[in-house]
């Protein structure tokens, strides 16, 4: 026993070999994550991409009033989306929000295609090199003041506007609409937004 005790001393990671162990279970954790959500980049059954679509209304920044919870934005406020149209027809794509957890601003950068017609709102986004996840927006104000938008399956939804709050009653209808398409509404995460972003 004795022996044995010593082998298992003699071979236990450095603090530093640990940190790094602990990085790559991260890095897999997050990988899987993505492979899982991003299988598909068609709309969920059910859910019509929004058609007429005018991407150069769409671009620009929005903010997100809701989501449902997954880890790559837990515990996160204050967040935005800015899109912007590139020349080659795709769309670059900038979340930004405060993580109170570190004190800090994330940023993640990622590149949006059509998945069809620009004129539907039916795109891929990537912000891991060839992994895609679908983007489609389900339901849109004529004046393009906010969106609801579905990912892969109605396990990823959000609700974006132009302002940081919108009028309870148009709230309200949003999530109706969201409850039909049958996004779990109830487990919505209202977004906080009372920080100024230093980025904008």
């Amino acid at each position: 026993m004795h022996t044995a005790a010593r082998t298992l001393s003699s071979t236990r990671p450095s603090p530093l070999q640990r940190h790094r162990l602990a990085l790559l279970a991260l890095l897999l954790a997050g990988s899987a994550l993505l492979l899982a959500g991003c299988a598909s980049t068609r709309p969920p059954p059910g859910v019509t991409a929004v058609t007429p679509f005018d991407l150069q209304r769409y671009q620009g920044r929005w903010y997100e009033l809701a989501r449902l919870d997954h880890a790559f934005e837990r515990g996160m406020t204050d967040v935005s989306a800015t899109y912007t149209a590139q020349a080659d027809g795709s769309v670059r794509v900038v979340n930004r929000g405060y993580a109170p957890a570190s004190g800090q601003w994330r940023e993640a950068v990622g590149k949006a295609l059509f998945t069809g017609a620009p004129t539907t709102a039916s795109l891929k986004v990537s912000f891991f090199g060839p992994f895609y996840g679908g983007y489609h927006v389900a339901a849109l104000d004529p004046d393009y003041r906010w969106a609801l938008v579905v990912g892969p399956d109605t396990g990823y939804a959000w609700i974006l506007a132009r302002d940081k709050h919108i009028a309870p009653a148009q709230q309200n209808a949003i999530v109706a609409q969201a409850r039909a398409l049958g996004v779990d509404t109830a487990a919505l995460i209202w977004v906080t937004h009372e920080r100024q972003d230093p980025a904008h």
